[in-house]
C-alpha cells in the first residue's frame, strides 16, 4: 500500500494548523478504510476459523480508529461537521424518496424525517443543502 509522506507540505520547526491537522486526518481516514477493506477481503478468502477471528477483532479496531479520526476532523474543522449534518438530513430526504423537485425545495429551513413515513416534514434549525 503506498505511503503518503505525512507531513510533506510542513516546514521544519513549525506545528501543524488545525486545518493542516484536519487534512492530515483525512489521510488517516483513508487509511484506515483501505485496511478494512483489506482486512475484509482476507476474511472473505479464508476458511480459517482462528484467522477469521483475528481478522474480525482487527477490523472492529480499524473501524473505531475511523469512527474517532471522523470526530476529530469535525471538532477541527466546524464547517465540515455542518456539511455532514446536512448531508444526513438529505440523505434521509432522498432514502424516504423525495422527488428531485423537494430536494432543491428542502434548502429552507432544516427538512426532517418522519420516521417511517416515507414523507419529508419541515422543521426548525439549519438548512439541508
Amino acid at each position: 500500500m503506498p505511503q503518503t509522506p505525512p507531513f510533506h507540505f510542513l516546514q521544519p520547526g513549525r506545528k501543524l494548523t488545525d486545518s493542516e491537522l484536519a487534512n492530515a486526518m483525512r489521510l488517516d481516514i483513508e487509511a484506515e478504510l483501505d485496511a478494512i477493506n483489506l482486512y475484509t477481503a482476507h476474511l472473505e478468502a479464508t476458511d480459517s476459523e482462528e484467522a477469521k477471528a483475528i481478522l474480525r477483532y482487527v477490523i472492529a479496531e480499524e473501524q473505531e480508529h475511523a469512527a474517532l479520526f471522523t470526530e476529530l476532523v469535525h471538532r477541527l474543522d466546524p464547517g465540515q461537521r455542518e456539511r455532514n449534518r446536512q448531508g444526513s438530513g438529505k440523505y434521509a430526504l432522498v432514502a424516504s424518496g423525495a422527488t428531485h423537485e423537494q430536494l432543491k425545495a428542502s434548502k429552507g429551513p432544516t427538512v426532517g424525517l418522519t420516521v417511517g413515513s416515507g414523507r419529508a416534514v419541515q422543521g426548525r434549525g439549519s438548512s439541508v443543502e
